[in-house]
Formats: C-alpha cells, sequence, structure tokens
C-alpha cells in the first residue's frame, strides 16, 4: 500500500522501482537525444544516482562534387600569385575597425572601382571606436580593386583596395 509520501510525490513514484526507473530512462534518453540534435554534438554523457547513461551518433560525411572542388582550388592559387598586400599601390588599413565603402547606409560609395582619384581623396571610412575615422587616398591613381566589402570588420595593414 503507497504511503502519504509516495501518495504526494505523484503517480511516478507510485510505481514499483523497475517501472520508474524505466520511464526516467525513456525520458532522458528522449531529452538526451533532442539535444544532440539541437546543438550538433556527436555524443554526450551523463551520470545521476549511480547511473551513467551515453547517447552517440555517427558522424555525416559530406559529399562535394569534383567541379566545386577544382573551381575552389583555382581560386585559391590565383591570390596566391598576385597578393593584393604585397602590391605597390595597395591602400592599408591604418587601424582595427569596421569599414564601409559610403558616408551612409544607402549612400553613394566614396569610390569605384575603375574611378580616378587624387592623393588625399577620401576612398572608405573605418569605424574604430564609435568614431568614423575617413581613410585618404595615399597616392593619385586609379582604383582597379576594392578587398573589402561594406560593413566588414578589417585589421592593422589590412589591404583595403588597390590604387594603379
Amino acid at each position: 500500500m503507497a504511503s502519504d509520501k509516495d501518495k504526494k510525490a505523484g503517480p511516478a513514484a507510485q510505481k514499483p522501482a523497475a517501472q520508474r526507473t524505466a520511464a526516467y530512462d525513456e525520458e532522458t534518453i528522449r531529452g538526451l537525444a533532442k539535444l544532440l540534435d539541437e546543438t550538433g554534438l556527436t555524443e554526450i554523457e551523463i551520470e545521476r544516482g549511480g547511473e551513467r547513461i551515453r547517447i552517440g551518433r555517427t558522424a555525416r560525411a559530406v559529399s562535394v562534387a569534383a567541379p566545386a572542388v577544382a573551381a575552389a582550388l583555382t581560386a585559391a592559387a590565383a591570390p596566391a600569385e598576385t597578393d593584393p598586400a604585397k602590391h605597390p599601390g595597395m591602400v592599408p588599413s591604418p587601424m582595427v575597425g569596421t569599414a564601409y565603402l559610403a558616408p551612409s547606409p544607402g549612400a553613394k560609395p566614396f569610390v569605384e572601382v575603375g574611378q580616378a582619384v587624387k592623393a588625399g581623396d577620401t576612398v572608405l571610412i573605418v569605424e574604430a571606436m564609435k568614431t568614423m575615422n575617413q581613410i585618404p587616398a595615399p597616392r593619385g591613381g586609379t582604383v582597379t580593386q576594392i578587398l573589402v566589402e561594406d560593413g566588414q570588420p578589417v585589421e592593422f595593414g589590412e589591404a583595403l583596395m588597390i590604387i594603379e
């Protein structure tokens, strides 16, 4: 017969011990399996009250089409031949920050590829610590490449664009 303590504990406590453990394990296993799916983990293990449960799954293989691999290899090999950081017309970032190509969102960019610039013309902005820093063209010439995207984080010395 169930004691007052078992009645207060609820229906799970009124079941025999073997049934309580099985229900607990099933709930735990389902919860852990769901956690694996949500987090992308391949294995998880917990221990409670002397019971240890480990849930695992095999990693999924990812297939890549051969033409995509060849194109990626070709694209990776091209920059090695013409490293923008070593180009004599490279405009480096003078600071760590966020590069912006226009004075405000939706506005016309300061410069575009093919545009002629004079030394001292503003070519972009680097925001650092909530301060907008105008980056001037170090020399006159034609913008041949813009190497950053609008809103992209940049590092000190990183190539921003090339002016020839």
